[in-house]
């Protein structure tokens, strides 16, 4: 009999929770886009809002072609589509892949960057998303 913690929603509760949930929707996505190549126009693939209601490119537009060409062996391709993202990528895997062990433990995680962290992840953002819109 499964416990009634379980049954009541405390699976929902648990701090392994929204990272599996994450991984699981992150994996679908991923297994759609191995399929589906977003270089071609007709696929049912999210848009950039920021460029649809400005024209200009965000930091991580191109993101989702950079994914694609990332798992088809594509690196230098990869690496025209979004230089930046391509960077900052084993970053957030790994914060990932801590928020996943730290919840598997039990125990709830959430990062905590400094002021002088998140100013320089800013500031590279809009500096990379100057330089780019300019070079374009």
């Amino acid at each position: 009999m499964a416990e009634p913690g379980l049954v009541r929603g405390g699976f929902l509760r648990h701090p392994a929770a929204a990272p599996l949930a994450v991984l699981v929707a992150g994996a679908v996505g991923t297994g759609y886009l191995y399929v589906t190549d977003p270089h071609e126009p007709g696929h049912v693939l999210p848009q950039c809002p920021f460029r649809f209601v400005t024209g200009l490119l965000c930091p991580a537009c191109g993101g989702t072609r950079m994914v694609y060409d990332l798992m088809h062996g594509h690196f230098t391709a990869a690496w025209l589509d979004n230089r930046a993202l391509l960077l900052a990528s084993p970053f957030a895997l790994a914060l990932l892949a801590r928020w996943m062990v730290e919840g598997l433990r039990g125990r709830r995680w959430r990062p905590e960057p400094s002021t002088r962290t998140q100013v320089l992840v800013l500031g590279v953002a809009v500096a990379w998303t100057v330089v780019r819109n300019v070079h374009s």
